[in-house]
């Protein structure tokens, strides 16, 4: 029985909890946006330089 006012823990794993899996996209996509912006500020800035 499931009672909204129960006291009780349920316990899921993390997959079931956040209903998907997690494939770790984020992380590339914040390492590859860094490279680039870091890219594209050396360039201005050896351009501006000369």
């Amino acid at each position: 029985m499931n009672d909204e006012n129960s006291s009780e823990d349920i316990d899921l794993d993390q997959d079931r909890a956040r209903a998907g899996s997690t494939p770790h996209i984020g992380r590339y996509v914040l390492a590859i946006s860094t490279v680039i912006a870091i890219i594209a500020l050396s360039i201005v800035w050896i351009s501006r330089s000369n």
